[in-house]
């Protein structure tokens, strides 16, 4: 019983790190470039990784199919991040937390498209009513205001959440040999060679060089524990509990962001924005039920 207690208490500090990681980014966009600050971010996990996959005396030898699909999956992924971090740039953090809520719409679409897995009525309900309580969300309680093109920072979120199914889809359809910290771990070093190279000019060295300290603490975060520490409880969950149990604590991230973008970065909490949030999860946890 305390082994599964410290499970999901591992699980929930997952989901923490990952629902405070969009203030963190909030916070360092104010010095960075989005590529930067997903450079910074992989460098940091990929280093941490592989410490702990020496302390764990890891296998690294190297299986060249299963390299392979790995270099896909991190040519998405850096593009899932891109778009993600970009949109932040023009976005609340609030607004990014209920919005990525919705991945798991695209995952139950994306499925049922390319592995035939049905989509009855309940998850087609499901699916309007979160798309109702997404577009109340950016039209600010009017959804004739919806204006993709001004709100361009939610539909560059909206976009990567889609391009997160994409990733889950992909992930979903290869077979790795690789155990899942390593996975991970040569996942993030890919995706550090693919974005690195849009970082080499005199102006990103020298905004680096001169980070402030809520900067640097900001990317340490986003690095060592949204990157490296959540990814691997995340990895380990998985194989150890039923996906739909650990799944299901992903409907708390969007409140962790909330929370703690009114506390960390004053973003106010309307009621419109609670209900149009409310709306989104219950049209998800349709979309997810057995």
């Amino acid at each position: 019983m305390k082994s599964l207690t410290l499970k999901y208490l591992l699980i929930i500090s997952a989901v923490i790190f990952w629902g405070t990681s969009f203030i963190a980014t909030k916070v360092a966009l104010k010095e960075l470039s989005p590529e930067t600050i997903i450079s910074l971010r992989l460098i940091i996990a990929s280093v941490f990784l592989f410490i702990t996959a020496i302390l764990l005396k890891k296998d690294f030898s190297i299986i060249l199919k299963s390299h392979g699909f790995i270099f896909i999956l991190a040519l998405i992924a850096v593009f899932h991040l891109m778009i993600q971090v970009t949109g932040l740039k023009y976005t609340t953090a609030s607004n990014t937390g209920w919005i990525i809520g919705t991945a798991p719409i695209f995952m139950a679409i994306l499925a049922a498209i390319f592995f035939r897995e049905k989509i009855g009525l309940l998850k087609i309900s499901g699916i309007i009513i979160a798309m109702f309580g997404l577009l109340l969300l950016i039209g600010k309680g009017n959804i004739t205001n919806v204006d993709l093109v001004k709100n361009k920072g939610d539909l560059l979120v909206l976009a990567s959440a889609f391009t997160w199914g994409v990733y889950s889809m992909v992930n979903k359809k290869i077979s790795l040999s690789y155990s899942p910290l390593m996975t991970i771990l040569y996942l993030f070093i890919m995706m550090a060679v693919i974005i690195i190279p849009f970082n080499l000019n005199a102006a990103i060295v020298n905004s680096v060089d001169h980070l402030s300290v809520n900067g640097w603490i900001s990317i340490l975060f986003l690095g060592l524990f949204c990157s490296g520490i959540a990814y691997v409880i995340w990895a380990y969950s998985l194989r150890e509990l039923e996906s739909a149990k650990v799944g299901a604590f992903l409907y708390f991230e969007p409140l962790v962001t909330v929370l703690a973008a009114w506390v960390l970065l004053s973003e106010s909490i309307t009621v419109l924005m609670i209900l149009s949030g409310v709306i989104i999860i219950f049209g998800v946890i349709l979309v997810n039920k057995e």
